[in-house]
């Protein structure tokens, strides 16, 4: 039965990919993901995310061998400059700035005109900081 490991080889390897070029994209070691693939260390879901977005796949693929049609037709995902930028202001982990990316394209970005101006550093951050206090009973202030 394929691995977790073996599904991360798998896919890195159908697109051409070597180690170094997955783990420089993904942000990991290329030690930590030889050690992956050859099912020498076990993933946090930190990882396996940046895994799965790195190369397009679902996490339902990594983690349990199931592809669906999206599988086929997903791309990695881009992180806007502003976005990361804030990420980084308010130690934002990875899994958290991907939410707030989904949240900007799910509300936000449905309700804009195409050809509209890009969320600034602060936009992000405010847009942060509304979701937060919705999610988390916190008060704005």
């Amino acid at each position: 039965m394929a691995t977790v490991g073996d599904r991360i080889r798998e896919c890195r390897e159908a697109r051409g990919w070597t180690q170094e070029r997955l783990a420089q994209s993904a942000g990991i070691s290329k030690g930590f993901l030889s050690d992956l693939e050859n099912d020498k260390r076990n993933v946090s879901s930190e990882y396996i995310l940046k895994i799965a977005n790195t190369l397009g796949v679902s996490l339902d693929y990594l983690v349990r061998g199931e592809a669906t049609q999206r599988d086929t037709e997903r791309s990695p995902v881009r992180i806007p400059a502003e976005l990361s930028a804030a990420a980084q202001e308010l130690n934002l982990t990875y899994a958290e700035t991907l939410m707030l990316l989904d949240a900007h394209d799910a509300i936000i970005a449905r309700r804009r005109l195409k050809g509209s101006v890009p969320l600034t550093l602060n936009d992000w951050k405010q847009l942060h900081k509304a979701i937060k206090s919705v999610y988390r009973d916190e008060p704005e202030t």
